[in-house]
């Protein structure tokens, strides 16, 4: 399916799928070749994006691994101000995503700092990092909702839901609340390796398609996930060819981004996918 969005007040088109790089300005995410901490390492990862096909730069400074140390609203500011002032100075044209749960925080990327996109993996505020409930007031509408309908920007929903009738359930009313605020342009991740079992995570890849019923755009975020390697053996380190495979059977369910560590070897992928879909018959 054919989708754009609006970025920089211009059409972002979606036809043909993204790919999305992953900085991490953390000392703890799980996969240690995308902690970026220092001005040259932000820079480098930055520019390394862009060189090699991404065209979107998703910054996070709040590890949301099961089991990662709490960060503050006020450390978790300091880290993005210092990478995002590098990713601006280095690539002030690309397509900027932040990886926050935080109104606050969203806020200052957005004002501050241009940022283009809010990515948000609490499930609109059901949870704060993996599995850690936030406990939003009953019957109230997600703050980081009017955060994002008031800056305007798109907004990444990710559920935390275990199976495809939950997520596309919460998906539906968050959508609809979304909708009734003015928010316009949204991109629903279905989650994987949130909240779910490792079986819950590939009975859900396998009826993905089913997704594109809510006619909006799909990120799929499994790079160098759990989800690999507790199925073939290894870690994160040695999960690139399991996130390659992946990532082709997302692409045949419909994903439009592909939220990855590497870079290269995605937009490989989405070249060959495209290569096949496009073939015919002389």
């Amino acid at each position: 399916m054919s989708f754009s969005i609006t970025v920089k007040q211009q059409l972002f088109d979606l036809s043909s799928p993204r790919v999305m790089g992953i900085l991490n300005a953390t000392p703890d995410s799980f996969f240690s070749g995308s902690r970026m901490q220092t001005e040259k390492e932000i820079a480098q990862r930055a520019n390394q994006i862009v060189e090699e096909g991404g065209t979107m730069i998703d910054v996070g400074a709040f590890s949301t691994r099961p089991g990662a140390d709490q960060v503050s609203q006020e450390e978790e500011i300091i880290r993005l101000r210092r990478a995002l002032a590098v990713v601006r100075k280095e690539q002030p044209d690309a397509v900027i995503s932040v990886d926050t749960f935080r109104p606050e925080v969203a806020q200052m990327c957005v004002e501050e700092y241009g940022a283009d996109i809010i990515n948000d993996v609490s499930d609109g505020g059901l949870t704060g990092i993996a599995n850690v409930p936030l406990k939003p007031e009953p019957g109230e509408l997600p703050q980081m909702f009017h955060t994002v309908a008031r800056l305007g920007v798109p907004y990444i929903l990710m559920s935390v839901q275990p199976t495809l009738r939950d997520v596309l359930l919460g998906f539906a009313r968050k959508v609809s609340q979304l909708r009734t605020l003015g928010v316009k342009d949204i991109i629903l991740d279905p989650g994987f390796c949130f909240g779910k079992t490792v079986e819950d995570n590939y009975l859900l890849l396998n009826e993905m398609e089913k997704m594109q019923v809510l006619d909006l755009p799909t990120l799929v975020g499994v790079s160098r996930k759990s989800m690999i390697y507790k199925t073939v053996g290894g870690d994160a380190d040695t999960a690139l060819n399991g996130t390659t495979v992946l990532h082709t059977i997302a692409l045949m369910k419909g994903a439009n981004i592909l939220r990855v560590h590497d870079v290269k070897e995605a937009v490989e992928v989405i070249t060959l996918f495209n290569r096949t879909m496009s073939a015919t018959t002389p």
